[in-house]
Order: C-alpha cells, then structure tokens, then sequence
C-alpha cells in the first residue's frame, strides 16, 4: 500500500479519534473546576466560622487538597481574628498534603501557641523531615506544643533526635508529655536511647514506665518486649489491650512471637488488634487474613475485624479481590 494511502488513512482515523477525546478532556476538566470551587467555598466555611474536621473530612473527600493548602496558606496573610487563623491551621494540618509542608513550617514558630501545636501536629501527619523547627519546641511554654512537637520528631524517623528528646524528657515535668518523648525517642530509630529508656521502667510513674516500655519495643530490646509480654499474660482484659498496645509501629518479625498466638485467642478483639499490627509491621498476610474472619464472623465478633479494617482504610475493590482469590466470593 502507497505510503499516501496509509497517510489519508491515519488522518481519517484520528478525525474520528479526537472529538470524544477533546469531549473527554473537557468533561474532566469540568469536574476538577467544580471540585475546586467547592473546595474554596469549604475553605470560605471555615473562615465565617464552620467545624473544623467536618471541613478536613470535606477537602480530603474532593482530593484537591494540595489546592485547598495554596487557598489557606494565602487566606492566613489576610485574616488577622484569632480563632479563625486557628482553625485555618487546624484544616492546614489536617490535610495531609506536602504542599502544606513549607507553611507548616513557617507556622511552627508562630507568635500564637495554638497555632504552633496545629503546626507541630501537621509536621508529625507527614513524617516531616524539618525538624530543626520543631527541636526548639521541645522547651516550648506551652505543654501542647511540646507535646506535638516531640510526637512530629519521633515521626521523622531521625535517629538524630533520640538524643534530644530524651534531654527533654529528663527535663519535663509534665508526666503526660514526658511519656510522649520517651516513646517518640524510641520511635527515631535511636538504638543509642536503650540504656537511658530501660533506666525508666522502674519510675514511680505508671504512664512513665509503660512509655519508655514502648520505646524500647520500638527500638527492638528485649526489656521492652519482657515488659509487654508480662501485661500480656494479666488475666484483665483492660491489661492485655495495654500490652498489645506496646507492640504498635513494631516491626512484624520482632512482634510475631508475641503476637500470632494472639490469632487465636478467646478475645476476637484482641485477635484482630493483632492481625492489624502484625499486617501494618509488614506481614501482608494477615490483611487477608483480617478479611477472611471479617467475612466468616458474625455479630459483635465480625464488628471486631471491621473496626480494624476500617483502621486500614481497606478499599471495597482490594476486600474483594482477596476474597475471590480465596474463593469465597465471586
């Protein structure tokens, strides 16, 4: 065939190609138009006054939250009323966006101290790697903001920071906020904390011990696993939940000896607590594990496995896939 042919031909074929591609296209960008004319008037909501989570829950629904970051960062250079640059930030820091980063950090050394803790919980959301901001915050007047500030540096995974917040700690008088820094120390990765953390499971303070026991779970010792697994084996109910608390952000390998015999324990709640952990430590079986029993339970025991699915935020397409590969559902 002529090459002039095969040329007339392709022409015809994309004359007819593009108009649904361009009615395609424009439809998309019709939709987008409205998500983010809603997202300014939610946005709008929040300055005369509106909730603020039914806000954050609102801009995460539209996903345009990078868009909604860009709108409130340029609304708080205008408002200047107190509790509305609060809850401009409270929205800010509940987004979850890294659009919102680089104002966060700014907001971090606020004149306000509301608007600092918001701040310190937004950078805490994304694991944010600033954390020369929020190590000055440490010492900071408000108990609020040390406390946030701490849970943001243990997010940043930086081991760097174990040794800071565990000066911190020694220094804090707040029992409630001293318990945030010795887990958060143990959450940076610092192995270097283990001796100090261990010096803290004999403190008079019952929050204090289960704190630095948390750590140290976190930071894989031995001692903090001991701890843990005595709270395990209490026959109070309340008791057990505590010490399969201690196992969260645990690595799936060092939690399974403790935990997989949990599976099949008398306490279906308990039971799906740990599949979840183990599944969030990087054991992947245990999400379709957490289905399956979902799927086979009934009553109060079936809310059990879905209050940890929900956790997970399991989407109803991959729930359904797991299904069908163990053949229980079409």
């Amino acid at each position: 065939m002529r090459p002039s042919v095969l040329s007339a031909r392709f022409l015809l074929l994309l004359a007819l190609l593009l108009p649904p591609l361009a009615l395609s296209a424009q439809a998309s960008a019709a939709k987008r138009g409205e998500r983010r004319a809603e997202t300014e008037k939610v946005v709008q909501t929040v300055i005369q006054g509106g909730a603020v989570p039914a806000a954050v829950s609102r801009l995460r629904y539209l996903r345009e939250e990078p868009y909604a970051a860009e709108i409130i960062t340029d609304s708080l250079r205008r408002v200047l009323e107190e509790r509305v640059r609060r809850n401009l930030v409270a929205v800010l820091a509940g987004l979850d966006t890294r659009s919102a980063e680089g104002s966060l950090v700014r907001l971090a050394g606020d004149g306000d101290s509301t608007v600092r803790m918001y701040a310190a919980q937004g950078l805490a959301r994304l694991k944010s790697r600033n954390v020369q901001v929020l190590v000055p915050l440490l010492a900071d007047k408000s108990s609020g903001v040390r406390r946030d500030a701490a849970r943001a540096l243990g997010a940043s995974r930086n081991p760097k920071m174990g040794k800071a917040l565990m000066a911190a700690a020694k220094e804090e008088q707040e029992l409630e906020v001293r318990a945030v820094m010795l887990a958060a120390a143990g959450e940076t990765g610092d192995a270097k904390q283990v001796k100090p953390l261990k010096e803290y499971l004999t403190n008079d303070s019952e929050s204090t011990r289960f704190a630095a026991a948390r750590g140290l779970c976190r930071l894989g010792s031995p001692e903090g696993f001991s701890f843990a697994n005595k709270l395990l084996g209490a026959e109070d109910r309340f008791v057990r939940r505590q010490g399969l608390e201690l196992f969260e952000g645990v690595a799936a390998k060092k939690a399974t000896p403790a935990l997989k015999p949990l599976l099949e324990d008398k306490d279906r709640g308990l039971a799906a607590s740990a599949a979840r952990i183990l599944y969030q430590g990087g054991d992947s079986a245990m999400l379709d594990w957490l289905v399956l029993a979902s799927w086979n339970a009934k009553g109060e025991e079936k809310l059990s496995y879905e209050k940890e699915l929900e956790t997970l935020q399991l989407q109803d397409d991959r729930r359904k896939a797991i299904l069908r590969r163990a053949g229980v559902a079409q």
